[in-house]
């Protein structure tokens, strides 16, 4: 948490750090699921990155939920290839601390994924999510395809409407394409599980207490 605090404008593509070709070595199999962390994955597993604070509680958020398969933590959205932990809390990455979530659609709908990330952080506090401060601590969705675009902005715009009703104001979360977004990179092995590994360590989540309707695009 040190390097990021004041870190809270997107760093400029041509002072971005140069990273490096080499992947993160992860372990081959989720401590609590006991599935790869890594492709491939099953015949008809789908997959979605999301970004909402601190990835140590994110992921547990995740896996905890019936249907899902595998997930890890890693960085999203930024410019610099295979970056370290340190390199993403400097602000100078562009990523954000992200959890990807490989998941059964025929257990469990995205939809339901979305239910749990909107209602698991605060979509409205921009570079910060409650005393996490910078950009990498920035709300975002990654989605694989069209289907799974259309969800996330009718979910999104639902939600809205509960949290301005609610006294809350504008969501400020990053909806993008994997594609646009650029590769989701593994974080370091001590980071996968890290609160199965370690019970009592730090949980940044928290929620609005607003449900989020899904599913209900068309409500008014």
């Amino acid at each position: 948490m040190l390097f990021g605090r004041h870190k809270t404008a997107m760093i400029d593509p041509d002072h971005a750090l140069a990273g490096r070709d080499e992947p993160m070595p992860v372990p081959a199999r989720h401590m609590v699921l006991g599935t790869p962390l890594t492709p491939p994955f099953p015949e008809g597993m789908a997959t979605a990155v999301f970004g909402l604070g601190c990835f140590w509680g994110a992921e547990r958020l995740f896996w905890k939920l019936d249907g899902v398969y595998t997930t890890a933590v890693g960085y999203a959205g930024g410019l610099t290839p295979n970056p370290t932990y340190e390199e993403v809390c400097s602000g100078r990455t562009g990523h954000t601390e992200a959890v990807l979530v490989v998941f059964d659609p025929a257990r469990i709908a995205f939809d339901d994924l979305l239910k749990a990330f909107w209602e698991g952080h605060d979509p409205t506090q921009g570079m910060r999510q409650g005393n996490d401060v910078g950009t990498q601590y920035r709300s975002a969705v990654y989605y694989a395809d069209q289907a799974q675009r259309h969800a996330v902005e009718a979910s999104r715009d639902a939600f809205q409407r509960m949290l301005r009703a609610a006294g809350y104001g504008d969501i400020t979360t990053e909806v993008s394409g994997v594609a646009e977004a650029g590769p989701f990179y593994y974080a370091e092995d001590y980071h996968q599980q890290y609160l199965a590994k370690n019970p009592s360590g730090y949980c940044g989540l928290g929620g609005t207490g607003v449900s989020c309707p899904v599913g209900l695009a068309g409500a008014p």
